[in-house]
């Protein structure tokens, strides 16, 4: 297999003087069904990057409406990863249970500058060391995130306290990110010195994620702008639809695993996957496993309390990000495992994800990478 993709002829004229690749999002596409089925019982949902494994190939996105260090810790027994915002308001304030509930209540035209507000608190490095030590006294896998920008600054903090996994998450995260204000954060050195495995994003091209493992990442955070509390298409023009994304970037695994000599790297769908039927066709375009936010935002641990955003929301110069109601759709155990009570795709995920890979004869994620898809455009009725 060669180390370059095959190129497709998909273009579009845009006009004459500019052309566009044709690409899909998850709603543009769906499985088909092939000649065997199986039992749903019989299917393995398991996977495992380094040395830990999961039952469920399900991160939870490193938001504060979706974790906090106890949502953190019943994902964790449920069987997938929380991943806590190590720049959020658990890191900032003491207490920030009455901020949460603030931020619940806030009108929409007062919200983004009341975010702004709260979240100019400086981040504590005593708090990211409490916090992570109160995850790992539970005994699950410990996992934090923080951004590019304030890696350099607390990857020591957050080494000393103990997390398994780092994980490096921006909207947009680069091995060749260039600046003439600072020195930029050298992603190949820094994961060659770390003793823990980092997975970093997003990448949504097949150029950049294969640029992202050459630096030693274990795993690869595939999107950009496409989560239900992005603006980035209206703020900045810039969307990456996820079905293509993934499916470029697991080209990238493959040819990568081909080109370091059998080093594979996990590929992480980190957007658009806000219901059951999108985390199916994460899995069918090539994703390892998915990072969920608004998906788990709607459970009734939710520190959100059935509001979710994230960091592009209260960004100081230029939000790229809105607080939207998701509401509440069940407990975190009901929108993993069901059952579920209505037929919208917000509870029992793996449930779903097992009976799709049943119903398309598949006994693993590895296996229901190779199913078949098709360009099937959806219209919600």
């Amino acid at each position: 297999m060669g180390r370059y993709p095959r190129r497709v002829s998909n273009e579009i004229e845009i006009g004459r003087g500019k052309r566009g690749r044709r690409a899909f999002s998850f709603d543009d596409i769906a499985v088909v069904p092939s000649r065997r089925t199986r039992d749903p019982e019989d299917v393995s949902v398991g996977w495992q990057i380094d040395a830990y494994h999961f039952d469920l190939p399900i991160l939870a996105a490193p938001m504060d409406s979706v974790m906090s260090p106890s949502t953190a810790v019943a994902l964790g027994n449920a069987g997938g990863l929380g991943v806590l915002d190590l720049e959020g308001l658990w890191t900032r304030y003491e207490n920030p249970e009455p901020i949460l509930a603030e931020i619940a209540t806030l009108d929409a035209a007062s919200a983004t500058r009341r975010m702004q507000e709260v979240y100019a608190e400086p981040i504590k490095a005593e708090l990211i060391t409490q916090r992570l030590k109160e995850i790992r006294a539970t005994g699950v896998t410990v996992a934090g995130a923080l951004s590019p920008q304030r890696t350099q600054e607390f990857y020591k903090t957050v080494v000393d306290a103990g997390v398994d996994l780092f994980v490096i998450r921006g909207t947009t995260v680069s091995a060749e990110h260039v600046s003439g204000n600072a020195e930029p954060l050298n992603l190949k050195r820094f994961i060659y010195e770390l003793d823990v495995p980092v997975v970093v994003g997003g990448a949504s091209t097949y150029t950049a994620a294969l640029h992202l493992m050459r630096t030693g990442a274990a795993g690869v955070l595939v999107g950009f702008g496409g989560g239900a509390a992005h603006t980035t298409r209206v703020s900045l023009g810039i969307h990456a639809p996820m079905a293509t994304a993934v499916a470029d970037v697991a080209a990238a695994r493959r040819d990568y695993l081909d080109e370091s000599g059998g080093r594979y790297v996990h590929v992480i769908a980190d957007g658009g996957v806000g219901r059951s039927g999108d985390l199916v066709k994460a899995v069918a375009c090539g994703a390892d496993a998915v990072m969920l936010g608004a998906a788990l935002a709607r459970a009734s641990e939710a520190p959100g309390r059935g509001w979710h955003w994230g960091s592009e929301a209260h960004h100081p110069q230029l939000p790229r990000g809105e607080r939207v109601s998701v509401g509440t759709a069940g407990t975190l155990d009901e929108i993993l495992f069901g059952p579920g009570r209505q037929a919208d795709g917000t509870l029992n995920l793996v449930g779903a994800l097992k009976r799709a890979m049943a119903t398309t004869g598949y006994s693993d994620l590895k296996e229901f990478q190779r199913v078949e898809v098709v360009v099937s455009p959806y219209q919600p009725r």
